[in-house]
């Protein structure tokens, strides 16, 4: 089973002593290929045992505890490893930000006593803000780097620069005294694989010669970046967005953010894009951002031992790769905030904003494009949109949210089949047939030929008088004596009808290559592919639209503003809007995508056709499911997230979804001051559970707190090494004060200090809608079910995700009247005493049987038989 697989190498803890085994990089698997699945999590199955338990769930790392004992106590000294998460695991945001509380209190307490306590709490202060400064730094390097390192490449595919051989073909032919304006891509300097090779520059042969050499780099480059990806870093492939947005949700992936991610994805990316495989770079660039904030995040230990404040500074790393990837710092801050990050305070929101301008300010320096401009297609239009205008914009809307909905259901159809058959098994081979068939295809075309982003460039550009491409190939009007900027509207000619052929050809093209590209084992971005669809689309829609006024501007939709010789319609706008619709149908983004858009193009003036068909897009699509693209791929790969944006509207309790169930064990607690260090180890050794609840007796069964695994498992470890006495026999005591023991037992152990005395803790009674609530806003990963203050169960996130998982696979009901307009939420129970009928409602058990269940477990537990 693929999920054992994933599990055996550090996902269950099964042995005493395997706790303390850390995988590295090298063992860590290929998140992107393997299913997580949530039937064998060991992050949220929790608990196990014998009795109904209270368990209590809060963790103090260190601190002392008043006894009237001499014995030593364990935790006097915080033990390393106490409070720190296993690979694959979920971290506690309640806990790590108590611990942030408490490291930050004792700061300030102590930076009166000297110069160098001061010292050290403004160093403290200012980590923040310089942690994001090298991070924002790294990041733009890092772009520039990539970008003139692709460049450079993919003009490889077609010939080499004699002169410089680090030139592009751009930058080879400035220099050049022998280009002219109508063949300004030629010059000496820049010699074809044909000329060098068979010498010859026009012709059947020339052609060929470069169709093989186009294919033989196409496939040296995807073959090299595969191969690098799966000998050295398995988590560089892929965009990365979807384990970016579950790391920052608070889930473990060890490796994920590593240097050795960073390293081969940076050289990866550049292979990958330069091989002409439909996919883009700017993605991938958020995973490279994130690399290098984790990366320096272990230089200042305020973010190194807390996994919470960590994930504040990665929240503004994906902010600063945005900002590089699109030129757009403040669409990036607010991508961060609407699409990746789960926790974003309003010091996270300042220093995501200084990392995004740090990084463009990198960027603008380094100048990779030559054109002083942090983007490849900045544009500017010179004729204002029309109100007419709009239905055709909403029209590119409506395409857009229908090709992201078909986009997701294509692609994760496909990526569900790479996972369950043998083809997944050879993922070498899948890029390099992928890679041959974009390559075979793409050639004849001039459209696939380019780069994407060069492609996305002269779609969005408007046709000047200096535009030579067959897009602007309309016929003149010879009477015209001046050269201006507003080109009045013009019939067109042979070139553009050719261009919107090979348009069209390129559309479907790109449609059906971007499916099967997406998920393969290389860095691969889906912003840039969706954009180059749109933009298709919408330059074929622009032109249509021009021609119409033009031929029928007599019209009354035309009448009033587009009269004879006017400039009325810029068929590049109509291109920029159908990339934001087809982006935004793809990952259902908004606000920071329309934010995106208008920064990468300049076209502040046109935010409004962005808004509608942006929000047209998002409603067609939403129509046909609410996933975007990366949250399809977070429910693919099996990660334990849970989505914000997703609305509860089931009338389930937390009594139908706490675990034990009626098939399943009894839950598994420990005792405060009966049972031995042996009957620990063998409740550790025995369960794969991560945590224990700990109750004063069988008796009582009164709650006093909860256990972690790793952290009992630690401490025990710990004081067999520095405390003598300490043998399999001894009591171990998680009360405040020793119980007395007679004289010739051996010395107890004290947890206290590791225990955690504050759980979150609901009723049986808690409707799911408000447990879902906590769990996303808290960041639990477990909440505790009583009754009467009688613990009856668990919930954890595993169990809410199977819950949800479930209940989408039954025909949802309408919920009862009073469920919408309701005050308060009806007693479960009538005057009788008995249940109430609970109408429309899905349940995964018969609901008798649960309600008997329940009372059955209350009376035993009120009656102390256990």
């Amino acid at each position: 089973m693929e999920s054992e697989q994933l599990f055996h190498r550090g996902y269950y803890r099964n042995s005493y002593n395997s706790i303390t085994s850390a995988s590295s990089d090298e063992e860590l698997l290929d998140g992107a290929g393997v299913i997580m699945d949530f039937q064998t999590s060991e992050d949220d199955n929790l608990l196990d045992g014998d009795a109904s338990v209270g368990t209590h769930y809060t963790m103090t790392n260190g601190g002392s505890i008043n006894s009237s004992t001499h014995l030593l106590d364990l935790l006097d000294e915080p033990i390393p490893g106490v409070g720190t998460y296993d690979d694959f695991h979920t971290i506690d945001w309640v806990r790590e930000k108590c611990k942030d509380r408490e490291r930050h209190r004792r700061i300030n307490s102590k930076k009166k006593e000297s110069a160098w306590e001061m010292t050290k709490s403004l160093y403290d202060a200012w980590s923040g803000w310089l942690v994001v400064t090298l991070t924002g730094l790294a990041s733009g390097a890092l772009a520039g780097l990539i970008d003139i390192a692709a460049d450079w490449m993919t003009d490889l595919k077609e010939g080499i620069c004699l002169s410089a051989l680090w030139y592009n073909h751009e930058q080879c032919c400035w220099g050049s005294n022998e280009t002219t304006f109508e063949e300004r891509d030629k010059c000496p300097q820049w010699k074809t694989w044909a000329e060098l090779i068979i010498g010859q520059a026009e012709g059947p042969g020339s052609y060929i010669m470069n169709y093989i050499m186009y294919i033989f780099w196409a496939l040296s480059f995807a073959f090299l970046a595969v191969s690098l990806v799966k000998v050295f870093a398995p988590y560089a492939c892929g965009s990365g967005i979807p384990e970016i947005k579950t790391i920052l949700s608070g889930f473990i992936i060890r490796g994920y953010l590593g240097k050795w991610t960073l390293m081969i994805k940076t050289i990866t990316l550049v292979l990958a894009v330069a091989s002409g495989l439909s996919l883009g770079k700017e993605g991938p660039l958020v995973h490279v951002a994130c690399c290098c904030g984790n990366i320096f995040s272990y230089l200042f230990p305020k973010y190194s031992t807390n996994e919470a404040k960590k994930r504040e500074v990665l929240s503004a790393a994906s902010a600063a790769g945005v900002s590089v990837a699109f030129g757009a710092p403040i669409g990036g801050v607010l991508f961060s905030l609407e699409e990746v990050s789960y926790y974003f305070p309003l010091k996270t929101l300042w220093r995501s904003f200084f990392a995004a301008l740090v990084a463009a300010f990198v960027l603008r320096s380094i100048n990779p494009f030559g054109n002083s401009r942090l983007v490849l297609f900045y544009v500017e239009y010179h004729t204002p949109w029309y109100l007419f205008e709009l239905f055709p914009f909403i029209l590119l809307g409506v395409f857009g949210g229908l090709w992201g909905a078909f986009f997701i259901r294509a692609n994760i159809a496909w990526c569900r089949r790479r996972k369950s058959t043998k083809f997944g098994k050879y993922p070498v081979l899948e890029v390099i047939i992928v890679a041959a068939i974009t390559a075979v295809i793409a050639f004849p075309n001039p459209y696939t030929r380019l780069n994407t982003s060069e492609l996305i460039k002269e779609l969005f550009t408007d046709c000047g008088p200096l535009e030579s491409s067959s897009l602007c190939d309309y016929r003149n009007d010879m009477n015209a004596s001046k050269i201006v900027d507003d080109i009045p509207d013009r019939p067109a000619g042979i070139g553009v009808y050719s261009a919107i052929w090979q348009l069209c050809l390129a559309l479907i093209f790109k449609i059906i290559m971007t499916v099967f590209t997406f998920g393969i084992k290389v860095p691969s971005g889906l912003f840039i592919p969706s954009m180059a669809i749109g933009a298709i689309a919408g330059r074929i829609v622009g032109i249509a639209v021009e021609q119409l006024a033009y031929y029928h501007h007599d019209w009354f939709i035309f009448k009033e503003w587009c009269g004879v010789g006017a400039d009325c319609i810029t068929p590049g706008l109509y291109a920029m809007v159908g990339a934001a619709a087809c982006l935004g149908g793809v990952t259902r983004m908004t606000v920071s995508l329309v934010v995106i858009v208008f920064e990468l193009t300049g076209g502040l003036e046109y935010i409004v056709p962005l808004m509608a068909a942006v929000m047209t897009s998002k409603w067609v699509g939403d129509a046909f499911g609410r996933e975007g693209i990366y949250e399809a791929h977070i429910r693919l790969n099996g990660y334990p997230f849970l989505d914000a944006k997703e609305e509860f509207t089931h009338t389930t309790l937390a009594a139908d979804v706490m675990r034990p169930r009626r098939s399943d064990p009894p839950l598994a607690v420990l005792t405060q001051d009966n049972m031995t260090v042996d009957d620990i180890e063998n409740m550790i050794n025995e369960t794969s559970y991560n945590g224990f609840p700990v109750i004063m007796s069988k008796e009582s069964q009164r709650l006093v707190g909860f256990a972690l695994r790793r952290d009992l498992t630690i401490a025990i470890e710990s004081a067999r090494k520095k405390q003598e006495g300490i043998v399999s026999s001894s009591r171990v005591c998680f009360a405040q004060h020793t119980p007395s023991l007679p004289a010739e037992s051996p010395r107890p152990l004290k947890l206290r200090s590791i225990l955690d005395m504050s759980p979150f803790t609901v009723t049986d009674h808690t409707p799911m809608e408000i447990v879902v609530d906590i769990f996303r806003k808290l960041g639990l990963r477990q909440c505790l079910v009583t009754h009467n203050g009688i613990v009856l169960g668990i919930i954890t996130k595993k169990n809410i995700l199977e819950h949800l998982e479930q209940l989408k696979q039954h025909v949802e009901p309408l919920a009862p009247p009073w469920y919408h307009n309701k005050k308060r939420y009806p007693p479960s129970y009538g005057p009788d005493g008995k249940p109430r009928p609970r109408f429309n409602n899905v349940q995964l058990n018969p609901i008798a049987e649960e309600r008997e269940e329940m009372e059955e477990e209350v009376h035993l537990l009120n009656s102390t038989t256990l």
